[in-house]
């Protein structure tokens, strides 16, 4: 007991899906070659990643031991970055502005004090400036210290991504708070599971509408997403994102190759309610399906590239290409959303604003799926039942020994055919005569003399 205890305490903590593959791209490290060290398949890594398996035994131990070892060599990148910084004790202003004019040859350095109301005739040469002390005019007063490297403007994209990590930390405070709220309420799990229901499905089949632009389609995955969920609960009700969770089986449905073959699923719907966004959703529609997904949940959802990755199961690269081909795309078709921030904001209003069919209740989808469940589980028992009985069968019928085949006939060579009744010589027809002319029960019959 000891010694499994002690030796469980060894093996490092598995770290989260998402951290999983932060660790292993900021190792540029590629999905091969983790495989290659755990010793699994690729699919299997990108399995571990996305969250949808857990490793076990002595998998898990390697792969938590490679995770912790990436994690502790950045840490140490971290800290040799942060001790062999160069430090300066004599960052004096004077020292900075020789710093600045020796690197870069620009113009002389801007003042700290303020301008004077008449333009300066005076010119400050390089000598003055150059290790000593300072010119009186370029030092800067002690209340008043500030470096010369002023922080950059930022761009349009730097706005949207920091708008986008603020709205996915408010999402994540809501989440935890509603999740901190129904631990603190102590929800059954079906309440759980309807309010989930309440909370995600209603945008969610807005969403798969958008994404297929079929309504029946669309309410199907949703419903199908939820009856899965309700039946692997346990694994749901513990995950970190359990909308993201349901979100992901749904678009998996929504976007299955085999929904071609049905004739409801063939055509789209036509467009009906709003005219704003009819060219942009059959722009959207035209689309292939793993390009559109992206776009949606990234331009769409603001969800991350990373995260857009891991539920695409790609990678982060193929990630940006995916979005990438898709904005040209669109752009092409539409011009006026040219602007990445334009074609943002349109993409998140009309997957708020599309109008989708109404979904079932949550009881009728918890319903559903015990249904389903209940049903798989007796085909399940009657294909068993089957085959023990037709092994029953095989069992009882079958021979209990070896009863070897009849050798099959061969041909004998050298023996002729038989002609026909031959004909009789002489010495032949004499004795059938006599024979003939014996009675049938004399002795000569029995015992024929010879002559």
């Amino acid at each position: 007991m000891t010694q499994s205890t002690t030796h469980s305490s060894s093996v490092p903590t598995l770290p989260s899906p998402k951290e999983r593959r932060r660790l292993r791209e900021a190792m540029d490290k590629t999905e091969k070659q983790v495989a290659t060290a755990v010793g699994v398949t690729r699919r299997t890594v990108r399995s571990w990643e996305t969250g949808r398996t857990t490793p076990l035994g002595r998998k898990r131990e390697t792969y938590a031991r490679l995770l912790a070892a990436y994690a502790a060599e950045l840490d140490e990148k971290k800290r040799g970055k942060g001790r062999h910084r160069p430090k300066d004790p004599e960052n004096t202003p004077a020292k900075q502005a020789t710093t600045a004019f020796t690197e870069a040859p620009a113009p002389a350095p801007e003042p700290t004090t303020p301008p004077e109301p008449e333009p300066r005739t005076d010119s400050t040469s390089l000598k003055d400036v150059l290790p000593g002390e300072p010119s009186p005019s370029s030092r800067p007063t002690p209340s008043r210290k500030k470096p010369l490297n002023r922080r950059p403007v930022r761009t349009v994209k730097e706005d949207n991504r920091s708008r986008q990590s603020a709205q996915r930390r408010k999402e994540k405070a809501e989440a935890m708070a509603g999740a901190a709220a129904a631990e603190a309420a102590r929800l059954t799990p079906a309440q759980a599971f309807d309010e989930l229901y309440a909370y995600a499905a209603p945008a969610l089949v807005r969403q798969t509408y958008l994404l297929t632009g079929r309504r029946t389609l669309a309410q199907e995955s949703v419903e199908r997403a939820f009856q899965l969920a309700w039946h692997r609960w346990p694994e749901v009700a513990v995950d970190a994102d359990p909308a993201g969770w349901v979100r992901g089986a749904a678009y998996d449905h929504a976007t299955a190759p085999w929904h071609r073959f049905r004739r409801a699923c063939r055509h789209p719907d036509p467009f009906t309610g709003e005219r704003d966004g009819r060219a942009l959703r059959r722009t959207l529609l035209d689309l292939p399906p793993m390009y559109r997904r992206t776009l949606l949940l990234h331009d769409g959802l603001g969800i991350g590239l990373p995260e857009t990755a891991a539920e695409t199961e790609a990678t982060t690269t193929a990630a940006t290409n995916r979005l990438l081909h898709a904005r040209e795309a669109v752009v092409e078709q539409l011009p006026d959303l040219g602007d990445e921030t334009v074609l943002y904001e349109r993409m998140r209003e009309l997957a708020d604003t599309v109008s989708a069919p109404a979904v079932a209740t949550a009881s009728a989808v918890r319903l559903a799926s015990e249904r389903r469940a209940k049903f798989w589980t007796r085909v399940a028992i009657a294909v068993t039942l089957l085959i023990i009985g037709a092994t029953a069968f095989t069992v009882v019928t079958a021979p209990t020994r070896y009863e070897p085949t009849p050798a099959p006939g061969q041909r004998v060579g050298g023996v002729p055919a038989p002609k026909g009744p031959q004909k009789l010589d002489k010495q032949d027809l004499k004795l059938r005569d006599k024979l003939r002319a014996v009675p049938l029960d004399g002795p000569g019959r029995l015992l024929p003399r010879i002559p």
